[in-house]
C-alpha cells in the first residue's frame, strides 16, 4: 500500500491519537469516521418513543426558571 505524508493540526492529531490502538492505524481511525458519517439513515426513527409533551413540558418550566432567576 502507498503512504503519502500529510500535515495537521496540533490538536487534530491529539483528537486521532485517542482513538489509535495497535491494531488501528491513524488510516483507519480516519476511514471509521467516513463510514459512520455517511450513512445519515441510521438516525431515522431514533425518537419516535420520546414522550414530547413531557420534553416541551420540562423546557417550559426551565425557561420560566431560568427567567425569573436573570430578573
Amino acid at each position: 500500500m502507498a503512504s503519502i505524508n500529510i500535515s495537521i493540526k496540533k490538536d487534530a492529531y491529539e483528537f486521532l491519537k485517542k482513538f489509535k490502538t495497535e491494531d488501528r492505524s491513524f488510516s483507519d481511525i480516519i476511514l471509521s469516521f467516513r463510514k459512520e458519517n455517511n450513512d445519515v439513515m441510521r438516525f431515522f426513527g431514533s425518537l419516535k418513543s420520546s414522550n414530547w409533551d413531557s420534553k416541551e413540558k420540562k423546557t417550559n418550566e426551565f425557561r420560566k426558571s431560568f427567567n425569573r432567576r436573570i430578573k
